[in-house]
């Protein structure tokens, strides 16, 4: 279960409204059929609010059914992202109207370095590598393609659903006809992390109905799986390569392109256990100390209106020796996960189960990977911090094995020319 943006209007607009009863009856309808005809109203009014650049109705109807009907709220959710996410675009071939399936592809990858991990426009030579390697390895026979000239970090992809959904549009225009489109210039300075994500969108085109992956063609169907997999596998050795040269100094992992939204949160969660490592890395090295001398420092923090909920844990590091926080590694929590490892929806949608049957909790996970990173002495504070940032750089703030929240600084005496990092 996503959550939602953090207020909303107790009032709902008419538009509102019909969005909660086409959600609604999704959730509760008897049939495949009925469930379809309902899915087919609320995509079509989904369209209309993106097209127009209604977001704001859609945020607003979203914090109501979160209150409300958790239900309908996961229906409405679902909807917006897979509407914003696809289209159909109808294009004339020698007078006649042909229609075309539209998806819009995140190709994630993981990376890591002591220094700065780049984002930004893609040269032209090695758009047209990457673009080969992703046709040829992952799509079906007869689709399209087009993959935006920008390499972008998770700060500069589209903020919203209308921004996906422009997205979405443009670069489908795009596989059409076969345009190149300019980098974009105006985007976002992005923090500087020892490990984070950097994606390439593509926009995918097939005739409508047609596949639009390898592994969902007729010939692959029976084995989609080994081939989805053989698929990944020739992407990361035909495009490591290339995408090297985008991220020189950088440790890499190409995760499998799949929707956007998906894609984007499988790396949101997969990033995190390389930022632990990278940040044990990168102390140890600079420091000159063992992974056995430093400590860990775990915390659960949530919003103040969040009625106890943990959002997210921040995991700062300090030496053995002393209680100042030298750096510090933000662990959020996504989708239907929760501080005790389970799912609302019970423990059979969750991750894999930990010994004795019970569910891994994620200060589990963070103290296994601690652990496989030689990191063993590890202090967790039971107390819920409330989020906080430094209020000079925007840095969040991080329990001290005291409790206390400070400013993550590394120690005067540390070795310079590598990069700060929060």
């Amino acid at each position: 279960m996503r959550r939602p943006s953090k207020d909303s209007s107790h009032k709902l607009s008419a538009e509102s409204q019909r969005l909660v009863a086409y959600a609604q009856a999704v959730g509760q309808a008897a049939s495949r059929i009925e469930e379809r005809a309902w899915e087919h109203s609320l995509d079509a009014q989904l369209q209309k609010l993106l097209k127009t650049g209604h977001q704001d109705t859609i945020d607003t109807t979203l914090g109501s059914l979160f209150k409300q009907d958790l239900n309908a709220y996961d229906v409405l959710m679902d909807g917006v992202e897979a509407v914003s996410e696809s289209a159909t675009i109808t294009q004339d071939v020698e007078g006649v109207p042909h229609q075309y399936d539209v998806l819009l592809v995140a190709a994630p990858i993981l990376a890591w370095t002591r220094f700065a991990i780049a984002s930004g426009p893609i040269p032209a030579d090695i758009l047209g590598t990457l673009s080969t390697h992703f046709s040829a390895h992952l799509l079906a026979d007869g689709t399209q393609m087009a993959m935006s000239p920008t390499l972008y970090s998770i700060d500069q992809l589209p903020r919203s659903h209308v921004e996906t959904y422009g997205k979405t549009l443009k670069l489908g225009q795009a596989a059409l006809k076969g345009s190149t489109l300019k980098a974009e210039t105006k985007i976002p300075e992005t923090a500087p992390f020892l490990a984070d994500t950097r994606y390439l969108l593509v926009a995918v085109v097939a005739p409508a109905g047609a596949p639009l992956f390898r592994w969902q063609m007729p010939a692959h169907q029976a084995n989609f799986s080994a081939e989805r997999s053989a698929a990944l596998e020739q992407w990361r050795t035909q495009a490591m390569p290339t995408v090297a040269r985008l991220l020189p100094g950088c440790g890499i992992d190409l995760l499998l392109p799949e929707a956007y939204y998906m894609a984007c949160r499988e790396a949101d969660k997969l990033i995190r256990p390389v930022s632990i490592r990278a940040a044990v890395h990168y102390l140890t090295n600079t420091l000159s100390v063992e992974p056995s001398e430093l400590r860990a420092v775990i915390a659960g923090f949530g919003e103040e209106t969040s009625d106890g909920q943990i959002d997210e844990y921040r995991v700062a590091f300090t030496q053995r020796q002393s209680t100042d926080v030298i750096y510090g590694v933000v662990w959020p929590l996504y989708g239907q996960e929760d501080e005790e490892g389970t799912p609302p929806e019970g423990p059979g949608q969750g991750g894999a189960d930990g010994p004795l049957g019970k569910p891994v909790t994620p200060v589990d996970e963070i103290v296994r990977c601690l652990n496989e990173a030689g990191v063993t002495v590890v202090k967790k504070h039971n107390e819920r911090y409330v989020v906080e940032f430094c209020d000079d750089c925007g840095a969040p703030l991080f329990a001290d094995p005291t409790g206390e929240l400070a400013h993550a600084e590394m120690p005067e005496d540390a070795p310079t020319g590598t990069e700060h990092f929060h």
